[in-house]
């Protein structure tokens, strides 16, 4: 009798492993997830996560260590990631490493130090053709012996 009274209706659960913390949501203590999030609230706290994007809205207090991130809000602590991309609107006041790559628009405002952390290879191809070219251009710095030859002109 009573089931029949219930619509009980199947509700699919979203696999993409993707988060939203919402614009009127704030958040105190640490985050961490193996999946992804966007942030347009608040974040009190240390964030641990693979890819993470940050909204105009999003703020953030505290440290981020992510796979990839990208900030177009403000963050406010070390952020450290394999790959950083630093919108126009964001405001970052902390420390960036990175590892592979970084990227910042034209109107960012960054306040820290920015460090490209070692990516786990030592003597890569880059810094070995680098090596060489300091090589070859300090050989190209020693001076060379001028050889002069007088010639008279009989009148």
């Amino acid at each position: 009798m009573f089931k029949s009274l219930r619509n009980v209706e199947e509700h699919k659960i979203n696999n993409s492993g993707r988060s939203h913390v919402g614009e009127t949501m704030q958040l105190e203590g640490d985050l961490r997830t193996s999946g992804s999030i966007d942030v347009a609230g608040l974040i009190n706290g240390n964030i641990f996560v693979s890819e993470m994007s940050v909204t105009e809205t999003g703020s953030i207090r505290g440290s981020i260590e992510a796979g990839s991130i990208e900030i177009n809000g403000h963050v406010e602590g070390k952020i450290s990631a394999d790959v950083v991309i630093v919108g126009k609107t964001a405001v970052v006041k902390g420390d960036i490493f990175f590892k592979n790559s970084l990227k910042t628009e034209e109107g960012a405002d960054i306040e820290g130090y920015i460090k490209r952390t070692n990516n786990g290879k030592s003597n890569s191809e880059e810094d070995i053709a680098i090596e060489e070219i300091v090589e070859r251009t300090d050989s190209l710095k020693k001076p060379k012996p001028i050889h002069v030859v007088q010639q008279k002109k009989a009148v």
